[in-house]
């Protein structure tokens, strides 16, 4: 199996680092994906390597998407590619999991309509206008969508996200 996570700088370090380990794990092979290929900082100590552009990636190659959280989906949503990648991995009903504000990739992606999810409370009002269906609990399954509103919620996100691979 073959995961594509999207990030950018200013991502929320747990967010990124316990599903890529997660994955690891699992045995499944990650790729991380930003605007560009570098050192993607996160907010408080940590650093994740690019080693893939947005632009350069292709939803075909990858059987699952993460979007992460922290200020990164911001700067993201802005991106034709990072929505592109994102709507295309969705609708192929590749399981796709989202934490904190990771939901703002779907909510611009355009994807959400009807479909049950949470995020992190700030940004519930943008889920709900976006047409989904908010729930506020830690970790919310709608068909091949998993999301989950902050860190301390973590364990149960990841524990939904990989039982869709089995």
């Amino acid at each position: 199996m073959k995961i594509l996570m999207i990030t950018e700088d200013r991502n929320d370090d747990s967010e990124v680092l316990y599903p890529l380990y997660r994955m690891l794990e699992e045995g499944f092979e990650v790729d991380v994906a930003a605007l560009t290929k570098k050192a993607v900082q996160s907010k408080y100590h940590f650093t994740v390597d690019a080693n893939k552009t947005v632009a350069e990636c292709h939803s075909s190659d990858y059987d699952g998407l993460i979007l992460p959280g922290g200020s990164a989906p911001e700067k993201l949503r802005l991106s034709q590619d990072a929505l592109r990648l994102t709507k295309e991995i969705f609708e192929a009903e590749k399981p796709v999991c989202a934490i904190c504000h990771g939901p703002q990739l779907l909510i611009s992606a355009g994807v959400l309509k009807g479909k049950k999810a949470t995020c992190y409370p700030g940004i519930a009002d943008d889920l709900k206008n976006a047409g989904a269906l908010y729930e506020d609990s830690p970790v919310v399954v709608d068909g091949n969508l998993v999301t989950s509103r902050r860190p301390q919620d973590l364990p149960y996100w990841m524990r939904e996200f990989v039982k869709l691979f089995h």
